[in-house]
């Protein structure tokens, strides 16, 4: 692993900030028992991490004024499914669009296929862009909610969140924000973005560890809990508490991943959103340009470093896309994604579906220009075999 060449950080930044790893460790070791469910002094100690944790995401965010509405989860995909089937009503008509990971499709399918809510899927352009005209044009008198990412997690494209929340806004219908690329990346600011509901992986550019995620609901955001269970609170009450954080909460709550996405939020702040972004995409331009120069490469959405994040989707013709990335990792001992990286839509607009998706490369905070040097010498060997 020491030789090991990380460009997946689309899918997991790896590695994460020492800080990380040391308070996972040092806080387990000293607060490890169950939040929120009793006096004792490590029991307070463990909720207080909990809600400065919220309180760190709510101004991350810039959502409001109330953190206990900013809740955690497993994962994004997980809120993901509470968000959506939470909102879904019957007769409902729900906006979204091809960029999106299966974590927004699959559940917008299934509340389709058994009749809940009719679905419009909003295409993109040649650069990867949607057009926030196209999402007004597919509103219709139903219409409960736009459903989108921040950013595509194929071809890296930054969406304009901004103009959308704004015609949600004139139209009356909600606004929900995929930010499981961007948040750590890109500034988010729910209230100037008119974002309804924000939901977040740790895992990602949040620097924390896998296994913790949430969202943030708005007020006046009408969802509906899904799961019922143990909150610690009120334990005579037979139906499960409509109040946050416990309306999307139940269960004791993964603690030691709360406390790693604490210090990676503390890290990304302490390092500068811009700084690391503006860093990394240098690394993306040099990268873009390498690939650029092989005859047989083929590369999508790459045009500009504006309204983009470090993530580029490429293929060399002759060559599967898992092959290339077979011989990068054997060969050279550079690990990438390939396929169609749980965003089959993506590759109907990009018309790579026929030919099995893509490669693709996310670099990330600890990437290096010897590391995307090497990458372009591996790619140029790769491609060299088929002339």
């Amino acid at each position: 692993m020491n030789n090991l060449i990380y460009l997946d950080n689309s899918a997991t930044t790896y590695p994460k900030p020492d800080s990380v790893y040391k308070f996972m460790d040092s806080f387990y070791r000293e607060h490890g028992v169950n939040p929120g469910r009793s006096g004792f002094d490590a029991a307070l100690e463990a909720e207080e991490i909990v809600m400065n944790t919220r309180k760190l995401l709510t101004g991350f965010f810039n959502a409001g004024e109330d953190s206990n509405r900013l809740t955690f989860s497993y994962n994004a995909s997980d809120s993901l499914n509470m968000i959506i089937q939470g909102l879904a009503e019957k007769g409902d008509h729900v906006i979204t669009t091809m960029l999106e990971h299966n974590s927004v499709l699959r559940p917008l399918h299934h509340l389709k296929m058994n009749g809940t809510i009719d679905v419009t899927h909003v295409m993109f352009d040649g650069k990867g862009y949607i057009n926030p005209d196209d999402i007004k044009k597919s509103i219709r008198k139903n219409t409960k909610m736009v459903v989108m990412n921040h950013c595509s997690n194929v071809i890296g494209t930054v969406q304009p969140v901004a103009e959308v929340g704004k015609i949600c806004k004139e139209a009356g219908i909600l606004l929900v924000v995929d930010t499981t690329q961007s948040a750590g990346s890109i500034p988010i600011d729910m209230r100037a973005m008119g974002i309804d509901v924000v939901v977040f992986t740790g895992h990602k550019c949040l620097m924390g560890p896998t296994g913790i995620g949430g969202s943030y609901v708005m007020e006046n955001v009408p969802v509906k809990y899904t799961r019922f269970g143990g909150t610690g609170v009120r334990s005579a009450q037979e139906t499960h508490l409509e109040e946050f954080p416990y309306r999307l909460e139940c269960g004791t709550l993964n603690l030691v991943g709360v406390a790693g996405l604490n210090a990676g939020v503390k890290w990304v702040l302490a390092n500068g959103i811009e700084n690391l972004h503006n860093r990394e995409m240098k690394l993306w331009e040099k990268l873009r340009n390498g690939i650029r120069s092989i005859d047989n490469a083929i590369l999508y959405c790459a045009d500009s470093t504006e309204n983009h994040n470090p993530v580029i989707s490429f293929n060399i013709k002759g060559f599967e896309a898992a092959d290339v990335g077979t011989m990068l990792d054997v060969d050279h001992n550079i690990a990438c994604r390939t396929g169609l990286q749980c965003a089959p839509k993506v590759h109907v607009g990009l018309d790579t579906v026929k030919i099995h998706g893509t490669v693709r490369l996310s670099i990330g905070p600890f990437n290096t220009e010897e590391h995307i040097d090497k990458t372009i010498e591996a790619l140029k060997e790769i491609a060299e075999l088929r002339k």
